[in-house]
C-alpha cells in the first residue's frame, strides 16, 4: 500500500479551512482580526495581541493546531519598534524646532 502526500495547493486549502474553523469566517479582519506573521502551504503562524496560534498540516492532511503566548523575541521587537518610533518623532520634532529658528 503506498501513501501519496497532498499537494501543496490542497494543504494551503486545509489549512486555510482549519483556521476558518478556529477563529471565524471574520478572522482576517482588519479592526478586530488575527494577523499571519509567517506562512507557506504547510504552515501558518498567527497573532493578536500577546497570543500565537500555530497551523501546521502534514504531508497526509492532518492538520495540528498549538496555542502560544508571544515569545520573547517578539515581545522585544515590540518594544524595541515602540522606542524607534519615539525617538523617529523626537528626532523629526528636533530638525523642525532647529530649522524654524533661522
Amino acid at each position: 500500500m503506498s501513501v501519496e502526500p497532498i499537494s501543496p495547493t490542497e494543504a494551503q486549502r486545509i489549512l486555510y479551512e482549519a483556521i476558518r474553523q478556529k477563529l471565524g469566517p471574520k478572522w482576517d479582519d482588519e479592526e478586530t482580526g488575527w494577523a499571519i506573521i509567517s506562512e507557506h502551504h504547510y504552515m501558518a503562524r498567527l497573532t493578536k495581541g500577546r497570543q500565537n496560534i500555530d497551523f501546521y498540516v502534514d504531508l497526509l492532511g492532518q492538520v495540528t493546531i498549538e496555542e502560544k503566548e508571544i515569545s520573547p523575541a517578539q515581545d522585544s521587537g515590540r518594544v524595541f519598534a515602540f522606542l524607534f518610533l519615539i525617538g523617529a518623532i523626537f528626532v523629526a520634532l528636533l530638525i523642525s524646532w532647529l530649522t524654524g529658528l533661522r
